[in-house]
């Protein structure tokens, strides 16, 4: 009996979950070896194993994609570092909307399944998707004191897979007929990966960066040919005439053998020179090899700022910093294209088969940076003084400072003693409270008069800012006319204020001096 089905309305059933995985079933995958199609790599032949992939045959494309990776120490660690930067990345399951607790007890139970398994592993592992526009892990399902979790996530290599040509966006388990075999429902995580539109076979980052990939490979042949036949000095030995063969042989054996022994003999009457090694340049291929790099890097982190040494032509730290962010964006995009694929692939499966849900909690990824913290200090007393309402809760978030629960201790600003009290446009709210408490303190009484009178005394002197912003046409005539307003500013109800305010901070003072010496 079916009750279950997947996002895709297939049947679930569970007796093939707790069997075994589906590629036991195809063990020819296990024994193929790669070819290497990476060899000998011409334009050629590339453009061949490229238009194989479109026709459903990934065998070759995918099998180039590693090549590619593991041979090109470049493009590696680039993939590499797009690739970590998510496992950096803070990620929780979010319950339903307004869920009720049991939805959020049953969304932490699942998210301690899912904590409980190599989940970095499976992140990365997934993230191989950017190159190859999909990446496969097959689950191995165990069921145990009612509960189901998997017992591994196991990936699968890219070349094991194919499509056909009728149905490009649906990836087939690869079988010795070449029909292929519709991959299980719930017993796979796949996920497709756009580093660019178009369907999946074309999707993937490989196709883009083969082209860079060849010609460097081409340039850095080339400059170990030019390395070899300009680099060294040509070794010149010479014979006298009527030397034999033997003699002959032993003069061959000391050229050959000096530049890299740095010594030889060689028989009486025998010379060996040395001529000047040959004129070139190694520019060109290093130009060539750079522009390679670059393209990569431009590929895979959207700059290359970020990656390049100083020393070659990489640019100054301010523009590396912006390119930081333009590889930022990226990660953000990867981050939720994950997201999707695992609150589908994983999230649900884990809900169905253990909780009684209907609705699903979401995975969801931290991208937000956080915000620099000395510029908000700076920044946000000077807006409460113009008399800005910031909501304290606005601040938290934003800053991503998490607010005190119940009775936990919060840092605080220590004064010394006698010092004045701080004047607050809005006190909060334990303050307030402790002000009404203490309503007989001269000192608090004084505060809260002065709050209330300096308001207004505020108010007057920016209404004529506010007449002349209303007035004017633009930031810049705003600005060449404030300093004419200076001399209409009322100031004598706030000087008033101010030696009143002055006075309380010393009553203060020395009140608390008292009360500190008994």
């Amino acid at each position: 009996m079916v009750d279950l089905v997947d996002a895709q309305g297939r049947p679930i059933r569970r007796q093939e979950l707790q069997g075994e995985p589906q590629t036991a079933a195809v063990a020819h995958l296990y024994r193929e070896y790669a070819d290497h199609p990476s060899r000998g790599l011409t334009p050629a032949k590339l453009a061949r194993i490229l238009e194989e992939a479109e026709r459903g045959e990934l065998m070759s494309q995918a099998r180039l994609g590693e090549d590619m990776e593991e041979k090109d120490a470049h493009l590696f660690a680039e993939l590499s570092k797009r690739r970590r930067a998510i496992l950096g990345l803070s990620w929780d399951l979010q319950p339903p909307p307004e869920a009720t607790e049991q939805e959020r007890r049953e969304t932490a139970r699942v998210e301690a399944i899912i904590r409980a398994l190599d989940w970095e592993t499976i992140l990365y592992d997934a993230a191989a998707a950017i190159l190859h526009g999909y990446a496969c892990l097959e689950y191995d399902w165990d069921r145990s004191e009612g509960e189901w979790r998997p017992r591994s996530v196991d990936y699968r290599q890219p070349d094991w897979f194919m499509c056909q040509p009728e149905a490009r966006d649906e990836l087939l388990l690869r079988t010795q007929d070449g029909l292929g075999e519709p991959l299980r429902p719930w017993g796979w995580m796949v996920h497709l990966h756009k580093a660019k539109s178009g369907y999946l076979v074309r999707g993937g980052l490989s196709r883009v960066l083969a082209w860079p990939y060849l010609f460097r490979n081409y340039s850095a042949r080339d400059l170990a040919e030019f390395l070899e036949i300009y680099g060294l000095p040509l070794r010149l030995g010479k014979y006298p005439a009527g030397a034999n063969e033997q003699e002959k042989a032993t003069l061959m054996r000391a050229v050959v053998n000096i530049g890299h022994a740095a010594a030889g003999i060689i028989p009486q009457g025998m010379d060996l020179e040395f001529q000047e090694a040959a004129k070139g340049a190694s520019d060109p291929f290093m130009a060539m090899m750079r522009w390679a790099e670059a393209s990569m890097s431009k590929a895979i982190l959207g700059a290359t700022l970020t990656s390049q040494p100083s020393d070659s032509g990489g640019g100054a730290y301010a523009l590396g910093e912006v390119h930081n962010e333009v590889r930022h964006d990226i990660l953000v995009s990867d981050a939720r294209q994950l997201a999707r694929t695992l609150s589908r692939q994983l999230v649900e499966p884990l809900v169905r088969l253990n909780t009684r849900m209907t609705r699903m909690p979401v995975w969801v990824f931290d991208t937000e940076q956080p915000e620099d913290l000395k510029l908000y200090a700076d920044a946000l007393p000077n807006l409460v003084r113009m008399g800005m309402r910031i909501p304290a809760r606005w601040a938290h978030e934003k800053l991503r400072i998490p607010e005190p629960e119940g009775d936990e201790l919060v840092l605080e600003e220590r004064r010394p003693a006698g010092g004045p009290m701080p004047l607050r446009s809005q006190p909060r709210a334990p303050v307030a409270a402790a002000r009404a408490a203490n309503a007989d303190e001269l000192p608090e009484r004084w505060a809260e008069r002065l709050e209330g009178d300096s308001a207004g005394a505020f108010d007057g002197m920016l209404e004529p800012v506010r007449r002349l912003l209303a007035s004017v046409d633009s930031l810049e005539e705003f600005r060449e006319r404030l300093a004419g307003l200076y001399d209409d500013m009322p100031d004598e109800q706030l000087a008033r204020i101010m030696q009143m305010a002055l006075a309380a901070a010393e009553l203060a003072g020395r009140d608390q001096v008292e009360d500190d010496e008994g």
